[in-house]
């Protein structure tokens, strides 16, 4: 299945048909607040971002395909860090386009029971964050920080996962020297 989504994920990104931050919710914008089934460590929960976000920031990222490459990649370097963004009082969740089955498998071996990822099959989570690449029913990667108000603080995107983690690290951190707790 992976083997031909490759030449698609090549294509569009190509032809630059990935979610840009031209589309991406901006700071300042209401971020659109969700109910979806998430995994943690293997195990299927709720995910309610409202409830999320009353412990503090959210570190909402989006990413295309679970097992991927560059989404397994990004797993890694969110859950290195995980633990500095909670010491910061920030929540991180990933959101793909895979099923529930799926995100339970990637929470386990790829997140490595760091924090959740949510499963939004029909992209609605990722149309209302204005995160779904214009030619694929998937999203591309685009990283926000959302304050406990409710609010867009910061948005990156980049289909190079490299970055993601230090740019919402810095945000969080930007945050919170402002909010002390």
């Amino acid at each position: 299945m992976l083997r031909r989504l490759a030449p698609l994920f090549a294509a569009a990104a190509l032809l630059g048909l990935t979610a840009t931050a031209n589309a991406a919710l901006k700071p300042g914008d209401a971020a659109p607040l969700f109910t979806t089934d998430a995994a943690v460590g293997g195990k299927q929960m709720p995910l309610v971002l409202s409830d999320a976000l009353k412990k503090g920031p959210v570190v909402l990222y989006f990413f295309p395909k679970s097992f991927t490459s560059g989404c397994t990649l990004e797993a890694h370097l969110f859950a290195e860090a995980t633990d500095k963004f909670a010491a910061l009082g920030a929540t991180v969740v990933g959101v793909s386009h895979d099923d529930i089955a799926t995100q339970i498998k990637f929470s386990k071996e790829e997140c490595r029971d760091k924090f959740a990822v949510a499963a939004d099959p029909e992209s609605a989570i990722i149309k209302s964050y204005d995160a779904k690449m214009a030619m694929l029913p998937m999203s591309g990667r685009i990283s926000y920080v959302i304050s406990p108000d409710d609010k867009i603080l910061y948005e990156y995107s980049s289909m190079d996962p490299s970055e993601h983690v230090n740019n919402t690290m810095k945000a969080v951190q930007d945050w919170r020297a402002t909010h002390k707790q």
